[in-house]
């Protein structure tokens, strides 16, 4: 680096401070170090119109926690920020962000402790889908806001007006900062939503019951990869994660082969097939009317509560429509 800030190509490097520069050797390396062991692919170099990041550690910058001032090394004054949320210990390490559409985000890395949660009876499964984003086990069923859907058109219109400019010109600029714009609004919706139904579900409920579903294999789906990517299941997946983990709150996976949407919940019988535009079907055994959806969450409860207990991904007991009849007449089964 010291080599680099001396020669004429380069000399601009002596603008922003060291701290930073040498935070970005610290991430190549740990870029190659993962390639090597096999946990990532190999590092690329970043596009300039791309989102850019500049970490500085404790001795490049200056925080006032009475003021709420920072300030960056080789910078003439506080930065004017914006809060969204307020903490009380000394950061370690702040990293300044710009996004693809111009936006400036500063982060703070700190250490506080998470007070869990009191203690609750309540328990609930969770049924991911695309009609409805989650269905509960108590009922309830969450909908799908699909908010790439909403502005698709828009958004379509924009990329044609992009791909009209001509490249190098300041209108190509303009134009992408508009598709750059769409996109993000369409992620920041979609992870506030996120975070409002992962919060609303870890407080009410001491354990939660979800299936492990392999998503990258599903967006291989042609027809499904859109919807399933624009849902968002294994964000919601890795949030209930760590806030789980957070509040005291227990997460149960079960086995994402177990079919919850055939199985009646009643019963326990399991239909041979089930199409997946049939919302709701009668168990051949029982006569119970289920909505799919719901009946799937409550077989996800069920399952979890067993998985729990006993320790691994265990099944309920798959009854047989004779079996069944039989129960339900009180005639002994041997």
């Amino acid at each position: 680096m010291t080599v680099l800030k001396r020669q004429p190509e380069t000399v601009w490097l002596n603008a922003v401070s060291s701290v930073p520069l040498q935070q970005t050797l610290r991430h190549v390396d740990r870029g190659y170090l993962n390639f090597f062991e096999g946990r990532a692919r190999y590092p690329t170099y970043h596009k300039r119109r791309g989102a850019q990041s500049a970490t500085f550690t404790s001795n490049a910058f200056d925080w006032n926690p009475q003021t709420r001032a920072l300030t960056l090394a080789k910078l003439d004054g506080p930065l004017r920020i914006r809060w969204t949320r307020a903490f009380t210990t000394t950061p370690t390490s702040v990293t300044v962000t710009l996004d693809t559409t111009g936006r400036y985000v500063v982060s703070f890395a700190t250490e506080e402790a998470v007070q869990p949660l009191p203690t609750t009876a309540s328990e609930v499964g969770v049924d991911l889908g695309l009609t409805h984003l989650a269905a509960l086990s108590t009922g309830e069923k969450v909908p799908n806001a699909k908010y790439l859907r909403r502005v698709e058109r828009r958004l379509a219109h924009a990329q044609r007006t992009l791909s009209r400019k001509r490249k190098g010109s300041r209108n190509r600029a303009k134009a992408r900062c508009k598709v750059a714009r769409l996109h993000a609004r369409i992620a920041d919706q979609r992870r506030d939503g996120h975070h409002k139904l992962t919060t609303r579900i870890i407080r009410e409920n001491q354990a939660v019951c979800v299936e492990s579903l392999a998503v990258k294999n599903m967006v291989r789906n042609r027809k499904l990869a859109k919807a399933i990517s624009d849902a968002g299941w294994g964000e919601i997946r890795r949030q209930l994660t760590y806030k789980a983990a957070w509040y005291g709150r227990t997460l149960v996976t079960i086995d994402r082969w177990f079919p919850s949407s055939k199985t009646c919940s009643t019963c326990g019988h399991v239909l041979d097939s089930l199409s997946p535009d049939v919302r709701e079907w009668t168990c051949p055994a029982c006569g119970m009317v289920h909505d799919r959806d719901i009946n799937a969450a409550q077989n996800i409860l069920a399952v979890g509560r067993t998985a729990s207990a006993c320790g691994g991904m265990v099944r309920p007991e798959m009854v047989s429509p004779t079996l069944a009849r039989s129960r339900e007449a009180g005639i002994p089964w041997l």
